[in-house]
């Protein structure tokens, strides 16, 4: 039988899985169900469903957040941190609208992979989702294409935890610290960069009518749809993410140091440690007293 505790901890990696499950099905599904409209304005595309799957996805984050403060795996002044880094991200990408990057380069990726990193992956899935969220609010980038937004940032920030075996692996090796975690967290970034896009694409691409050897159309084979897609990525999208990779990794390389200082910092002030001495005076020696050790 599984203890209490054990049941709180349970339900949010729970509904963590739900969430992630919904927005898998939620870009594939057009492949299962048969497009019967594909239009050359890509933002027709999920236009009747959009609408409630960022509402869901809203609503599954809340319910996160809300269990992971009940289980006391996240205490208030996490999740106050992570309001200020979203607003942070959120400010960042609108000073990317008035200012834009080259390509697809864009500066949330810093902190979206960085605060995975060093906070673990469900604080990385809300922090990439809140961002999208919140940043396009502020820009006014609400449209059908927002939930894939969001789902696939929250991507980033879940799978940035999966560099600490590799980092761990080459410090063993006898690299720097320091320069091995820049320089994975870089190469990880730079990752996404290209991915980020190759997954966006697929909000719409079942939708879209163009070139018959680069579109989608019912009923071919799988090996068929990813050679079609392929190429649609290599001719429409792939110097504009390449722009993207390349400046993930300047960014992170040029400011990825100090930004994962303060943020281990702040860490490290948030975590607790509880360890059971004997109390002198009144409490006897059998007495087991708590002490907390830590900064909080």
């Amino acid at each position: 039988m599984i203890p209490r505790s054990g049941v709180r901890l349970l339900y949010p990696v729970l509904l963590y899985s739900l969430t992630n499950l919904i927005g898998v099905l939620a870009f594939l599904y057009p492949f299962w169900w048969p497009a019967t409209l594909q239009t050359t304005d890509s933002a027709m595309a999920h236009a009747t469903d959009a609408p409630l799957l960022t509402t869901l996805l809203v609503l599954l984050c809340l319910g996160v957040l809300l269990l992971e403060v009940q289980s006391q795996m996240v205490n208030t002044k996490t999740v106050a941190l992570l309001g200020v880094l979203v607003a942070i991200n959120a400010t960042l990408r609108y000073a990317e609208t008035i200012i834009p990057g080259p390509g697809g380069f864009s500066p949330i990726f810093l902190l979206i992979v960085l605060t995975g990193y060093v906070y673990g992956s469900r604080f990385g899935f809300l922090m990439g989702v809140l961002t999208l969220l919140v940043s396009a609010l502020i820009t006014g980038g609400v449209g059908p294409w927002l939930p894939y937004q969001m789902f696939t940032a929250g991507w980033v920030g879940i799978s940035a935890p999966l560099c600490r075996p590799l980092i761990r692996w080459l410090r063993r090796l006898g690299g720097d610290e320091a320069r091995v975690t820049l320089w994975v967290l870089a190469g990880f970034g730079g990752l996404w960069g290209l991915l980020y896009g190759a997954i966006m694409n697929l909000w719409f691409w079942p939708f879209a009518v163009g070139a018959v050897e680069q579109s989608w159309q019912p009923g071919i084979q799988l090996v068929e749809t990813l050679r079609r897609y392929v190429l649609f990525y290599l001719v429409t999208s792939l110097l504009w993410d390449f722009l993207c990779l390349v400046g993930n990794m300047t960014l992170i390389l040029i400011a990825g140091a100090p930004v994962l200082r303060v943020l281990q910092r702040f860490q490290q002030r948030f975590e607790f440690h509880y360890d059971a001495v004997a109390a002198p005076g009144a409490m006897t020696s059998e007495t087991p007293a708590i002490l907390v050790s830590g900064d909080a």
